[in-house]
């Protein structure tokens, strides 16, 4: 139904808005990303968005195998082992795969943007990009690890079940401590896992930064804690081998909710983050500058 909504082609039902966000979809599907004067922050919103709906986009392939599978029911209890062992996990892994090609664009961006003024001014540039790219590669690991145990045959197996969910855990903790961090220091400029010296600066309150759209600092803060601990149920989600959690119907409802809360809460923080970096004359020496490399900022 949401579908067709979109493909309506009555201009009452907000016809240009449509047809934007059907060409960024389109466009972040094939994992491009457009240029910093044409919606390029727009661009990252909704694919960053799309990592939240990693679950979604597993389940909406399985209910559709089970569809046109004569083995399942349509109707019955979803099997999230129809399509195979690896299948579900891929689809999963396809908005992350996304956001990882999109960071390797703007890295191009910034070299050849380097080679074509001589490095004047933009040494060290676009290391962070791959940094980026590096945050959204430590989410396959986890769905590999966590495909592998899910169909994990004691006879075929190369290293003991203990040791694959040992190796699932690590790269758990990896995946949410590093996204967390970056959400932090580079989403929203926030000098709360910065050195100790910027984090107590007295200019700004503690582990916040120097410009603040929202008064009150508690926003700040409240944001974070929730990012802290939501971010683990991100990894969670990833994992299709938790059947005693996933294949609650209402486990999976609970998780997707505050995922989307979670998401909800990281996008007004962003866009908050790029208010303040763009409604200032020239950035300030902490900010990042990962857009336009001619002055405007753009993106993380």
């Amino acid at each position: 139904m949401l579908w067709i909504f979109f493909l309506l082609p009555f201009k009452q039902a907000s016809r240009t808005g449509r047809y934007h966000f059907l060409s960024a979809l389109k466009r972040i599907s094939l994992g491009n990303l457009a240029e910093p004067a044409d919606a390029k922050f727009g661009d990252i919103l909704l694919a960053d968005v799309l990592t939240s709906y990693a679950k979604v986009l597993g389940d909406m392939f399985v209910s559709g195998c089970m569809f046109f599978s004569s083995k399942y029911s349509s109707t019955g209890k979803p099997d999230r082992r129809c399509g195979g062992q690896y299948m579900v996990p891929l689809v999963i892994a396809i908005p992350s795969i996304i956001r990882l090609r999109q960071c390797l664009i703007e890295y191009i961006r910034v070299r050849k943007s380097i080679q074509k003024q001589g490095g004047a001014g933009l040494s060290g540039r676009g290391g962070q990009h791959l940094a980026n790219a590096l945050k959204y590669s430590t989410a396959f690991p986890v769905i590999i690890l966590s495909a592998l145990q899910r169909g994990y045959d004691p006879s075929n197996a190369r290293m003991s079940e203990k040791t694959l969910f040992r190796l699932w855990l690590l790269f758990v903790f990896i995946n949410s401590f590093y996204s967390f961090y970056w959400d932090v220091a580079k989403d929203w400029d926030l000098t709360l896992v910065s050195p100790s010296k910027e984090r107590n600066d007295p200019e700004h309150p503690w582990g916040l930064r120097r410009r603040l759209y929202f008064h009150t600092n508690g926003i700040y803060y409240t944001a974070i804690i929730i990012d802290f601990f939501l971010r683990c149920t991100w990894s969670f989600k990833l994992s299709p081998h938790l059947d005693h959690f996933n294949d609650l119907e209402a486990g999976i409802f609970v998780m997707e909710l505050l995922e989307v809360f979670r998401r909800w809460v990281w996008i007004f923080m962003r866009a908050e983050t790029e208010w303040v970096r763009k409604s200032n004359i020239g950035p300030s020496p902490d900010d990042i500058l990962l857009g336009d490399y001619s002055g405007k900022v753009d993106e993380d």
